[in-house]
């Protein structure tokens, strides 16, 4: 596949990602939570009005690939790698390193040091292969069912200084 072109969040996606938002969790996270864990997580997409208003507070940007949407990912606070979705037909393609790297090189632009992640246990080794490094083990508790995160964070390399000598 070819690389994956990146836009940022219109308000028009929000249906289109909740849908793809569960359907990654269903799909994607199968090995690692039951059935109730992945129904509770996806659950956060239910009242779309409210997901609307997650991915429009957070710099949120979507991968296009075929012309479809395939994937997104969202920067909160400009430190906490807040979301990261990928269709599942388009798992293990790039759309998910595609929106990384640009969810790393827009917060390291907006000088952050150290970015964030609360990575699901599907995620964590995509995050660990990316140079995140585990601070802590995790368990939250979303409608009423008990699952586990990993804290991790990347130190981002200082954005080139302005200007230079020549």
């Amino acid at each position: 596949m070819a690389q994956p072109g990146l836009r940022p969040y219109l308000a028009s996606d929000a249906a289109a990602l909740a849908a793809l938002f569960r359907a990654s969790i269903e799909a994607l996270a199968a090995e690692d939570y039951d059935a109730d864990q992945r129904e509770a997580w996806a659950s956060a997409a239910d009242d779309e009005a409210a997901f609307a208003a997650r991915l429009a507070g957070a710099l949120t940007i979507v991968a296009l690939a075929d012309g479809e949407i395939a994937g997104f990912a969202s920067l909160k606070d400009n430190k906490l790698f807040d979301m990261l979705y990928v269709r599942p037909d388009y798992a293990g393609q790039g759309v998910g390193a595609a929106l990384a790297d640009a969810i790393e090189k827009l917060a390291g632009a907006r000088g952050t040091k150290t970015l964030t992640v609360e990575a699901s246990d599907t995620a964590r080794d995509f995050f660990a292969a990316r140079g995140y490094v585990a601070q802590s083990r995790n368990t939250v508790t979303i409608a009423g069912e008990w699952l586990g995160n990993t804290t991790m964070t990347k130190q981002l390399a200082a954005p080139p200084a302005a200007g230079g000598t020549h």
